[in-house]
C-alpha cells in the first residue's frame, strides 16, 4: 500500500501529517485511561513541591 502523506500547514497544526497527529492523540487518550485507572494514592501538588524544594535547598547547601 502506499499511502500519499497529506501535509497539514505548520500556522494551523502541529503536525506534519494528519496521520502523525492521529497517532498522538491515540497515544495521549491511551496515556489518560493509564492515568485514570491508577489505582496509586494521589500525592498534592503543593506536597510534591515542597519536597522538591527542600531537595534543591539540601543540594545547594552542599557547594
Amino acid at each position: 500500500m502506499n499511502a500519499q502523506l497529506h501535509h497539514l500547514d505548520p500556522l494551523i497544526s502541529e503536525f506534519e501529517t494528519a496521520e502523525a497527529e492521529a497517532a498522538y492523540r491515540e497515544w495521549v487518550l491511551v496515556k489518560v485511561a493509564e492515568a485514570r485507572a491508577c489505582t496509586k494514592p494521589v500525592i498534592p501538588h503543593d506536597q510534591v513541591m515542597a519536597e522538591v524544594e527542600a531537595l534543591i535547598a539540601s543540594k545547594r547547601a552542599r557547594v
